[in-house]
């Protein structure tokens, strides 16, 4: 089991979306706050400033959870982090995310 945290940019192409930015905006957007969490930014306020899930309200977190419970690159991802890493840029279907494993 892993605990976790993620940032999400949806765009016009995701699962259960609603977003009008594109596939690349949503990309640059990630990009972004990639860069300004590498600066020194706190993940879970960009969390709560910038996530297209409802758990950005929660600083992006996900709590405890076990194989088989997310999306396959989701999850292959998370569990491939060290406790205290943020993850490069993953796409899943429902958009773009960064994850942050914090056990």
């Amino acid at each position: 089991q892993v605990t976790a945290s993620h940032i999400l940019v949806m765009h016009n192409e995701s699962a259960r979306s609603n977003e009008p930015r594109t596939k690349d905006e949503a990309l640059a957007s990630i990009e972004e706050v990639k860069g300004k969490i590498a600066d020194g930014a706190d993940f879970a306020e960009l969390a709560g400033e910038v996530s297209d899930c409802p758990s950005g309200q929660d600083g992006g977190s996900l709590g405890v959870f076990g194989r088989g419970q997310m999306v396959k690159a989701f999850e292959d991802a998370a569990f491939s982090l060290e406790a205290g890493e943020t993850s490069d840029v993953i796409e899943t279907e429902f958009g773009y995310h960064l994850i942050y494993r914090s056990a």
